[in-house]
């Protein structure tokens, strides 16, 4: 039975890592990826690529874990699963962007859009960016010991941000939302586009990638403040909050995805498809 190991006299983990969960996720995460990438094939739809980078992330987040749990002294298998599993939500949210903003122009009302559409995906990109390079920089130092604490502190203000710029987006959804409602409730345009349930799948997804940064942050803050807090030394909650949040949402994409979300090789002729 694999036991915790020391890196030059220092735990790095507080718990031996589950390898069935691990080689588990590792199969889900796998499924699903492959998946989405059948569909960008089919479908050229390359606004789904970062989501798609996410996705393989999950999947050498959770094969490097599967590989730390006979192996807790390695510094490398210690850090990789730490980098890989930060990225994930960055790489899915700047998809999510870019889905609100090709239904904006699929349906022809920018003008509901809340923020100029020119900017809104250039905003939230740029957000979502800012987030990327703090978290994945401050995951790069958790290796070393005396940087560890500066390292948990960067990783929640990138979470923090990250929170921010999700928020946002959500009230933009929302604001959108009861705008396109008001001005289909008067006009009764003719739209095949079911806009309204792709706005919903935003909503999920942004919610379980919300629930995920509040997880993670509670989890740094345990581990900077008490190195035995419950989140630092039990496993369960990263498979609860993390792995099958994130899983679901790829599901929870790929389905909606796929019944509706089409994209043209040009912006200018990005259309949604009702099939």
């Amino acid at each position: 039975m694999p036991t915790l190991q020391t890196y030059q006299g220092v735990y790095l983990w507080r718990y031996v890592p589950s390898l069935p969960l691990s080689v588990i996720f590792f199969g889900l995460f796998t499924i699903v990826t492959s998946f989405h990438c059948w569909r960008l094939y089919k479908t050229k739809a390359l606004f789904t690529i970062p989501f798609i980078v996410g996705g393989v992330c999950e999947i050498f987040g959770y094969v490097t874990r599967a590989a730390a749990s006979s192996n807790t002294g390695s510094l490398i298998l210690y850090l990789l699963p730490s980098i890989f599993l930060v990225i994930p939500p960055l790489g899915f949210a700047a998809t999510l962007y870019m889905v609100y903003s090709r239904i904006v122009c699929a349906v022809h009302a920018e003008d509901l859009s809340p923020i100029p559409m020119r900017w809104a995906t250039w905003i939230f990109i740029t957000g979502d960016f800012t987030c990327f390079m703090i978290q994945g920089n401050a995951a790069g130092l958790l290796g070393n010991e005396n940087l560890t604490l500066i390292a948990d502190y960067i990783i929640i203000a990138g979470l923090i941000l990250q929170i921010i710029v999700f928020i946002f987006f959500i009230v933009c959804c929302g604001i959108f939302n009861k705008r396109m409602r008001a001005y289909a409730a008067e006009s009764c345009p003719v739209i095949h586009l079911p806009w309204q349930s792709c706005l919903n799948m935003l909503y999920m997804t942004s919610t379980a990638v919300l629930v995920r940064n509040i997880y993670r942050i509670v989890e740094f803050v345990m581990q900077s403040v008490n190195q035995d807090g419950y989140l630092v030394i039990t496993e369960w909650p990263l498979y609860v909050f993390d792995a099958s949040l994130m899983f679901l949402l790829m599901v929870v994409f790929y389905l909606w995805y796929l019944h509706g979300l089409y994209c043209g090789r040009r912006d200018s002729s990005m259309q949604l498809l009702n099939r």
